[in-house]
């Protein structure tokens, strides 16, 4: 064997046979393989030949013929230079023709990865022209081409004769085996000018059978991410709706905008149309939709419905994004519709939940601290008419604007945390937004005004201060100091006498302004114990707190806006201010007690739990006092002493997890709140259930108790296909409010989903059923749509 180098006199030579080859054998493929991000340009761009860049040529023999002015190296030829690889019996570099001929089991690698096989390829070292016999190619993204011949003109056209392309893997075990999916062409075309790849005479095979034949059809190439055209597409069905088509057309206007038109035919309701034009700037992106469609058979929906009700029905909506700088960001997302349930039942993606946020907003974040500003108002989408009993849901606010701002020093205050938190908040609403009823239409025992009409401001601002310290025998205690105060003013539109029908309020008097300050002095004392007891390791934690502080001031004559949802639970016990919100603030002095453990076992076990209890020990307790919502009623801190709350769980290394959590009557110790849920994942089975229960709260809002069931399975009965169903069960109302099942396939290179959904409120008369269907041929379409 005979080895030469880039010193020796034919260096010039075998390096221009090296680099020759190496972008020759590749330019063809390059050029055509369907999945790939590059073409030969892309390919130069990205990877610089190194003029520098050493070359080492392996072969059983070389032969430099002066005469016929060639380079030949044959037998084991083995050839890298600057990140190629070439593997082939025989190479042949004509210094006249500056042709590259390589024969005989040819293998190139490139830096990326890509490996190509041939038995002969033969073309110009400029990539304009060539022939390649017998070619196959595999990507890096698992994709592959092969075809009989291959033949390049122009430095643009290169045309595949007898050629295929798949996504698909082939079987190890089984060479000869069809894949899954793959096209067959007498010719593909691909033009590097235009960036489309053209099938002629084309059969889409799957599991080796043809199921399709088109005479031409062309799609752009791997390198065209955005190209103008039809798109796949999809099919759904729903019970209002029908079974549904939709067509989309995509028009690629730039590199940086674009436009979408759809249209869906709906058996029962007609043609949807929709559109979406998207823009992408420098610092962000922003998008416009619409939709709009005029219903042939209204009467299909449940009578006195939105839906039934309405024949030309439309929306608009915005969403964008921008960065100002590192650190500050802005944007909107904002909604307008004919009705306030048309994007819900027409499941426009976005803007179909049961409450849309329209909003504005600026973010700003850096390190520890952060700026948020929203201007929003909250759209409710179902199909009760407005008057119906439940017309709150159509008098929501307008939140002008909501501000959150916090700041937390890099270094310690006095040894300690220090932390500063804001808040601001405006919000108009044009009716107030009164509760008779609870969401099953029983009466309550108090109306509740969950929104006053008018509007109303609060500006509240938040310092504390804590320092951790730890005396010999282990025992932790931080002092805690914590000021605070609101300045709230309230404009109330109209007379609310006679809405409260419980004797507490004969007549609403909201107070049009004050200030309300907090001042705390806190204590915080926690004693960790650890201890192994034979193969397990467990600590014990015994925690106290006491808040010192004044009474809450003005409750029952302030508006209560963002701290209406209230859960009194183990995972708040230990928490300074309870409330969700700003609204309200927790006064008078408060003492929180609890154990919380954890444990494990060297068998893989793991095990936690937290037990408590809280104490109004001096002054007016704020949860048993009501405001407008009776936020705090029922909710077992209403007493001096409270309901006891608990959670355990436990796991193991098996894929096993189950956890409880529950709140327990203070005097008769029966339970009041409570969840449990429980997951188990094996190799090929996953099963999951979740239990709630929730004691009725007549002065909250729900007169009945509530109590859901919900199971989850899912089943991979193959390395491919799994089968998955969920339900959920109102155990009140005895309704499945949610039923789905599902069967998937999903490979390397094909998908396929079949689903079924049904969903039910219990105060609607007829369930919504949606049927699935999804098709997915990986670098090539998705036909459907999935559940």
């Amino acid at each position: 064997m005979r080895q030469l180098t880039s010193g020796m006199k034919i260096s010039n030579s075998l390096r221009a046979l090296a680099l020759g080859t190496a972008l020759g054998c590749s330019l063809g493929i390059g050029a055509v393989y369907v999945a790939s991000a590059q073409d030969f340009s892309a390919m130069k761009a990205t990877h610089q030949t190194d003029p520098n860049a050493r070359m080492l040529l392996s072969a059983d023999e070389l032969v430099y013929d002066r005469d016929a002015n060639t380079v030949t190296a044959q037998g084991n030829v083995q050839i890298e230079y600057d990140g190629n690889r070439i593997v082939a019996r025989k190479v042949v570099y004509n210094q006249k023709t500056n042709r590259v001929l390589a024969e005989g089991d040819v293998e190139i690698v490139q830096p990326d990865g890509s490996k190509y096989y041939s038995q002969q390829i033969d073309m110009t070292d400029d990539l304009g022209e060539g022939f390649v016999n017998s070619l196959r190619a595999e990507t890096p993204d698992n994709t592959r081409f092969a075809a009989v011949s291959a033949e390049r003109s122009g430095g643009q056209m290169t045309v595949f004769n007898r050629g295929a392309y798949t996504a698909c893997e082939p079987c190890y075990y089984k060479p000869d085996k069809d894949v899954l999916w793959q096209i067959k062409a007498k010719k593909i075309i691909w033009n590097g000018a235009t960036k489309t790849m053209r099938f002629e005479d084309s059969h889409f095979e799957f599991f080796g059978l043809p199921v399709a034949w088109f005479p031409v059809f062309e799609m752009p190439d791997p390198t065209v991410k955005r190209k103008t055209g039809l798109l796949t597409p999809n099919f759904v069905y729903t019970n209002d709706l029908g079974f549904g088509v939709r067509n989309s057309y995509f028009w690629n206007l730039a590199p940086n905008y674009d436009f979408t038109l759809s249209a869906t035919g709906y058996t029962n309701q007609g043609l949807l149309t929709e559109g979406e034009w998207r823009h992408r700037l420098e610092t962000g992106t922003y998008n416009i939709r619409f939709a709009h469609i005029y219903q042939a058979n209204p009467d299909d929906f449940d009578h006195d419905t939105i839906d039934s009700n309405n024949d030309n029905r439309y929306m608009v909506a915005t969403k964008g994004d921008f960065r100002i700088n590192s650190n500050w960001t802005y944007g909107w997302d904002i909604l307008a519709q004919s009705d306030r349930n048309f994007s819900r039942t027409y499941d426009l993606e976005g803007y179909k939940n049961d409450v849309f946020r329209s909003q504005i907003y600026l973010e700003g974040l850096a390190g520890r601290n952060y700026f948020d500003m929203r201007f929003y108002h909250f759209e409710v989408q179902d199909s009760m008419l407005k008057d119906n009993p439940s017309e709150r849901y159509t008098r929501q606010p307008w939140v002008l604007p909501r501000i959150d701002y916090s700041f937390i020093p890099d270094e310690a205050v006095y040894g300690g945390e220090f932390t500063f938190h804001a808040n601001v908040q405006s919000i108009y609403r044009d009716k107030a937004d009164f509760a008779f009823a609870d969401w099953q239409g029983r009466p309550l025992n108090t109306a509740r005004l969950a929104g006053m009409s008018g509007t109303d401001f609060r500006l509240t601002s938040d310092v504390e201060w804590k320092r951790s310290l730890i005396s010999q025998g282990g025992l932790v205690f931080t002092p805690i100091l914590a000021l605070r105060g609101d300045g709230i003013g309230a404009d109330a539109h109209g007379n609310y006498g006679g809405y409260m029908t419980d004797g507490s309020y004969s007549q609403l008097d909201i107070k049009s302004g004050a200030f309300r300050g907090i001042a705390t002095a806190g204590l915080d004392l926690r004693y960790p114990l650890l201890f192994t007891a034979g193969n397990s390791t467990h600590v014990i934690e015994p925690i106290a707190q006491i808040f010192i502080r004044n009474n809450e001031q003005y409750t029952g004559r302030l508006p209560n806006e963002d701290a209406q949802s209230f859960v009194f639970d183990a995972t708040t016990l230990f928490q300074r201010d309870k409330f969700s919100g700003y609204d309200r603030a927790e006064g008078g002095t408060r003492s929180n007690v609890g154990l919380r453990y954890s444990g494990n076992f060297d068998n893989g076990w793991s095990l936690y739990g937290l037990a408590g209890q809280s104490f109004q020990i001096f002054g007016k307790n704020s949860y048993n006092a009501k405001d407008f919502v009776s936020v705090g009623a029922d909710s077992g801190l209403e007493s001096a002493r409270s309901d006891y709350v608990a959670m355990i769980g436990a796991s193991n290394e098996h894929g096993f997890a189950i956890a409880s959590r529950g709140r327990f009557d203070n005097d008769s110790g029966s339970i009041r709140r409570g969840e449990v849920e429980a997951s188990q994942n094996w190799k090929r089975v996953s099963l999951s259930s979740q239990y709630a229960y929730i004691q009725s709260q007549p002065d909250y809002g729900y007169a009945q108790d509530r109590q859901e069931v919900s199971l989850y399975g899912n089943y991979k009965f193959t390395e491919h296909w799994s089968i998955h169903a969920n339900s959920s069960y109102d155990l009140v109302s005895d309704t499945f409010v949610r039923l789905g099942t599902g069967v998937n396939y999903l490979d390397e290179c094909f998908g396929f989903n079949l689903g079924y959904s049904q969903t039910r409120n219990p105060w609607e008369n007829e369930p919504k059923h949606t049927f699935g269907f999804l098709l997915s041929f990986r670098t090539v379409a998705d036909i459907g749509k999935a559940m």
